[in-house]
């Protein structure tokens, strides 16, 4: 639902306490082989592992951002996580184990991703405006980006990156206002010039490389659609349209990651679910959590192993901050993790 984004953005000067939860496992997980849907067009997701119980303070959790790192583990934000608990997650997927990597006093972290060219770990500060960069262990924290980009500060919520390493972010700017004022901005890799590509959009969300990098697709939470913006070679873009309409019900489309066949994976907020598309817009499969599972709202992101296609989608709600597994329709790339 709509309300629970809303909710956890205006809660985040006033975050409450975190509890690691213990490994929720469900011994029903899929085998790592690229899955064809069923009869209805419906993939089962199965629950693999619980990282957090809902904050006490703020009545909610968010799991975000889901990433590979080199080390073929699994990094995982918590966007309601208050300061000293943990707001950066690494989860070996072999043993089922997580650990915290990273927190501090004021973030309020929506992505993650590794940048190409420094290997160093980015995140996405909703609440200040700002992206900052960790090492791959999450200790020496920079700020990457902070100021007005065209006079407005921005309300980053995911990133992507090309091959040279620069740094794509959907701008979420008027979601509190209800305004269609969000915005495509791109950072170079060394943080000097920010590039508005594209503005007028409807609380920017999820964005993605194709898997040319010729273009994004960008997700427009409250206009429940997929745009594709051709990027140019540096920082021009032209011809952005319309390209899926995400037919979500009280859902609305948050993030989006593609996996090696082009495939689009477009999380629902507000139901524990993916629409997944082929690149001309056809809709091939919905991922859905058993009906039985109780408590959760929200399919905010996946990750699909690189190489390999053993899917990891965040799901969160009143039961708590849950990954949930399921078999892709293709294999992993750097766009399958999903900004």
């Amino acid at each position: 639902m709509r309300r629970l984004r809303n909710r956890s953005l205006a809660v985040l000067a006033t975050l409450g306490t975190l509890a690691l939860a213990g490994c929720g496992t469900d011994t029903r997980t899929p085998g790592d082989g690229a899955t064809s849907p069923g009869p209805d067009g419906t993939v089962t997701a199965h629950r693999f592992m619980r990282l957090t119980t809902v904050h006490e303070e703020t009545g909610m959790t968010l799991l975000e951002g889901p990433v590979f790192g080199e080390d073929g583990r699994l990094v995982v934000v918590d966007v309601t996580a208050p300061a000293g608990e943990p707001k950066v997650m690494r989860v070996d997927v072999r043993k089922k184990t997580v650990r915290k990597v990273f927190t501090d006093s004021r973030g309020a972290y929506t992505s993650a991703q590794f940048s190409p060219y420094d290997g160093r770990l980015y995140l996405s500060d909703f609440a200040h405006g700002e992206i900052v960069s960790l090492a791959p262990g999450g200790g020496d924290r920079r700020t990457f980006f902070t100021g007005e980009v065209d006079g407005a500060r921005m309300q980053p919520d995911d990133i992507a990156f090309d091959r040279d390493g620069d740094l794509y972010v959907s701008d979420s700017l008027g979601l509190s206002e209800g305004e269609a004022r969000g915005r495509v901005v791109r950072i170079d890799r060394d943080g000097g010039d920010a590039t508005v590509l594209a503005d007028g959009l409807a609380a920017t969300n999820g964005i993605s490389f194709d898997i040319g990098y010729r273009g994004l697709w960008i997700s427009e939470l409250t206009e429940n659609r997929i745009s594709y913006l051709p990027v140019g070679k540096r920082a021009g873009a032209t011809g952005r349209h319309t390209a899926v309409r995400v037919d979500g019900g009280v859902a609305q489309a948050d993030s989006i990651a593609v996996d090696a066949d082009g495939n689009l994976y477009q999380a629902l907020h507000g139901r524990p679910a993916m629409a997944v598309y082929d690149r001309y817009g056809k809709r091939l499969a919905t991922v859905e959590v058993p009906a039985r599972a109780e408590g959760l709202e929200s399919a905010t992101n996946v990750a699909i192993t690189p190489g390999g296609t053993r899917a990891y989608m965040t799901v969160s709600g009143p039961a708590g901050g849950y990954l949930y597994t399921f078999d892709a329709l293709a294999e992993g790339v750097r766009q399958s993790n999903g900004g």
